[in-house]
C-alpha cells in the first residue's frame, strides 16, 4: 500500500514539474517577442513654413550690341542713366556705309530710267503692230521681254537701296523698353564689330518693374496656384517686409535639385534693384486628403524610404514618399491605408515578412 501511494505522489510531481517547465517556456518566448510602439495612420494634410531664398530680377533686360562695323560717335548715357523706350543711346559712324547707300541710289535710279525707257519703246511698238505687217511679231517679243527685264532689275535695285538705308538706321542706337542702364562697356572713337558678341555696349534693365524668383521644392510647389499670397523680407533693407502674388509658375522641375521656378512680379518704390537677395516665407498646407505618420516611423536607407506597417501577425516594408513635415508627423503617400498601424520607432533593423 505505501508502495503505491509513493508512485502516485512522484506520478503527480512529474506532471507538475512539466507544466511548470511549459507555462516558463511560454513566458521566455513571450519576453523574447520584440515589443513595438504602433501608431495610427492619419488622414489631413500636414502644414508647415518654409524659409527659402530667393532673389530679384529686372522684369527685362537686354544686352545691346553693334548690328554693323563701325565707330562710336557719341555715347548719350551712362551707367545709372533713366531712359523712355525709343530713346536715342548713342551714335556709330560707318563712311563706307554712307557710300554703299549712295551707290544704291544711283543704282536705282539708272535701272529705273532703263526700265522707263524699254517699257516705251514696247508700248509705241506694240500700237504699231496693230496695224497688220507693220511689226514683226519676233521684234514684238522681244521689247516685251527686255521690259520685263528691265522692270525687275529696277525693283531688285531698289529693295538694294532700300536694305542700305535700313543698315544705316543701325548706325543710331535707341532702347527697346523704359528701364536703366547698368552697364556701359565703349567711348566715343572705339571700333565695334556686329561679329563680337562677348562684350555688350549697353546693358538695359527695367527696374521700375521686378521679378521676384523663387526655387521651390517639388512637394510644395505642386500645391501653390496663381494668385497665392507670398510673404518675403529683404535683408538689406534691415529685413523690410513685402507681400505679392505668384504671377508665373514654370511646370518644370529641375532634375538636379528637384525644384521648381516660381515668380511674383513686384513693384520698385525706388528701394529694391535687381540681384537683391531675398527671403521668402512660405506656407504650406499639404494635402488635405493625405496621409501622415509619425516622423519617427519613416526609414530612410541609401536604397528607399518605407514605413513598417502591421497587417495581420506579420510586419511589412511599405514604400513611401514623404512631403511636407513638422516636429512630429510627416506627409507621406504610398501603398497606405487610413486607419493602418505602423512602428513608431521604427529602424531597418527590424525584420519583417518581406525582406529579402
Amino acid at each position: 500500500m505505501k508502495k503505491i501511494i509513493i508512485i502516485a505522489s512522484l506520478v503527480i510531481f512529474a506532471a507538475c514539474s512539466s507544466d511548470k517547465k511549459t507555462d516558463d517556456a511560454k513566458t521566455d518566448d513571450k519576453a523574447s517577442t520584440p515589443q513595438y510602439e504602433f501608431a495610427v495612420v492619419q488622414k489631413g494634410s500636414v502644414s508647415t513654413i518654409v524659409k527659402l531664398p530667393a532673389q530679384l530680377a529686372a522684369y527685362e533686360e537686354v544686352s545691346i550690341f553693334p548690328k554693323v562695323n563701325g565707330y562710336v560717335k557719341n555715347v548719350l548715357v551712362d551707367i545709372g542713366s533713366h531712359v523712355k523706350e525709343g530713346q536715342l543711346l548713342m551714335t556709330l559712324e560707318a563712311p563706307e556705309l554712307i557710300q554703299a547707300v549712295a551707290q544704291a541710289k544711283e543704282n536705282y535710279a539708272k535701272s529705273k530710267a532703263d526700265y522707263i525707257i524699254s517699257n516705251e519703246s514696247y508700248q509705241r511698238l506694240y500700237e504699231a503692230s496693230q496695224t497688220p505687217g507693220a511689226v514683226s511679231p519676233l521684234d514684238l517679243s522681244e521689247a516685251k521681254s527686255k521690259a520685263e527685264a528691265d522692270s525687275s532689275l529696277s525693283n531688285a535695285a531698289k529693295s538694294d537701296w532700300q536694305m542700305q538705308q535700313t543698315m544705316m538706321s543701325y548706325l543710331n542706337i535707341t532702347a527697346p523698353f523704359t528701364g536703366v542702364i547698368t552697364e556701359r562697356n565703349v567711348h566715343p572713337g572705339a571700333l565695334v564689330s556686329d561679329a563680337e558678341k562677348s562684350i555688350p555696349m549697353l546693358e538695359l534693365k527695367q527696374e521700375s518693374h521686378l521679378r521676384l524668383q523663387i526655387d521651390i521644392p517639388e512637394d510644395i510647389a505642386a500645391y501653390l496656384k496663381e494668385k497665392d499670397s507670398i510673404s518675403f523680407s529683404i535683408p538689406a533693407l534691415n529685413d523690410k517686409e513685402l507681400t505679392g502674388a505668384v504671377s508665373r509658375i514654370s511646370d518644370n522641375i529641375n532634375p538636379q535639385y528637384r525644384t521648381e521656378r516660381v515668380e511674383l512680379d513686384v513693384m520698385n518704390d525706388g528701394s529694391l534693384a535687381s540681384g537683391m537677395y531675398v527671403d521668402v516665407v512660405l506656407k504650406s498646407s499639404g494635402d488635405t486628403a493625405g496621409l501622415n505618420v509619425p516622423k519617427s516611423s519613416v526609414v530612410t536607407s541609401t536604397e528607399r524610404k518605407y514605413v513598417i506597417v502591421q497587417r495581420g501577425n506579420d510586419l511589412v516594408k511599405v514604400d513611401v514618399a514623404t512631403g511636407n513635415a513638422t516636429a512630429d508627423k510627416i506627409a507621406v503617400t504610398g501603398d497606405l491605408q487610413e486607419g493602418e498601424k505602423v512602428i513608431v520607432n521604427a529602424n531597418d533593423e527590424i525584420k519583417t515578412s518581406n525582406d529579402q
